[in-house]
């Protein structure tokens, strides 16, 4: 349905049994925004240990590459699917995270605590991916055919616990909300026509609503035609997007054994209480805030709450 001249991409983001999957996010940022490495060093390709989809597939490059993004995806418990918002969450990276890790010697809390306040961190600190256009579509079947009259779940035995009235979306292209507003903070835009919902399965059972049964409602095929068409209409008229300052297309993650030696050798300081010098850790045990030294971490709270 696209233009046959434009270069297309495309990519499945569903669970295939076996496959490498999109890891989370470890939330760089909260420590400091230099920390979060453009693209994400938290990982790296052909992990044996932490096998990571948004590199092996080579995602960053390719989101980098293309000009617009069209996003197509189910609205699960009112929200996006889990690996769409894995990526999302993960493509933090590029709203204005730093493109020069050998600055932060790979991944140096302190040092990039110290990058962030100084004057250089503001020509590194880039929406590395502004100006593209990205579109959603979005589809759900509002609860099939599990809801009785009152819109209240049928087994639902505490029919006092679920207020229909109270539910978190008028329009249900609200639920694709957080992942819209990402793009927009980072300066990719998403045009309000080009973000869609429609209905598919209302009042039938799961079973009945696959593929082959959505492509002969044609109130669903009609709203992705429309949207289709308002994509590809508005993406020919804006044209090609100029690269950012620093591209994740053609990027070789650097060898940093050193520096993922001493990072190492920091973490293990931190199993036995020994945080670095000015650090956050240090403070925060000095405050009394911070308990989680610990030579296990991979223990759960809950096994150590009950030793």
């Amino acid at each position: 349905m696209l233009p046959q001249n434009w270069e297309i991409d495309y990519e499945d983001l569903s669970n295939v049994y076996g496959r490498e999957q999109i890891r989370s996010c470890n939330a760089c940022v909260s420590t400091s925004m230099a920390l979060c490495v453009w693209p994400c060093n938290c990982y790296s390709p052909k992990s044996i240990r932490e096998p990571d989809l948004m590199w092996n597939a080579d995602l960053y490059a390719r989101l980098d590459m293309a000009d617009a993004w069209a996003i197509i995806g189910p609205v699960n418990w009112y929200s996006a699917s889990s690996n769409l918002k894995l990526m999302f969450d993960r493509m933090v990276c590029m709203n204005g995270g730093n493109p020069d890790e050998k600055l932060i010697d790979h991944k140096d809390p302190e040092k990039a605590m110290e990058l962030e306040h100084k004057e250089k961190w503001k020509e590194l600190s880039l929406n590395h991916l502004e100006g593209r256009t990205a579109a959603f579509f979005c589809y759900g079947d509002r609860g099939g055919d599990e809801l009785d009259d009152t819109g209240r779940p049928k087994i639902l035995a505490h029919k006092n616990y679920f207020t229909p009235l109270q539910e978190p979306f008028k329009d249900m292209r609200d639920s694709y909300a957080p992942l819209v507003w990402q793009c927009r903070y980072g300066g990719v835009e998403v045009p309000d026509k080009l973000w869609a919902y429609t209905d598919s399965g209302l009042n039938k059972k799961y079973s009945d609503n696959q593929s082959e049964d959505v492509i002969k409602e044609q109130v669903f095929m009609g709203d992705f035609t429309n949207w289709v068409n308002a994509f590809s209409s508005f993406v020919e008229k804006k044209g090609k997007v100029r690269p950012g300052k620093y591209r994740a297309y053609g990027y070789k993650p650097p060898s940093l054994l050193w520096h993922e030696l001493l990072t190492g050798i920091r973490a293990w300081k931190l199993r036995f209480g020994k945080p670095p010098k000015k650090s956050s850790p240090l403070q925060q045990m000095k405050l009394n805030l911070n308990k989680d030294s610990t030579l296990h971490p991979k223990r759960t709270e809950g096994k150590k709450l009950r030793e």
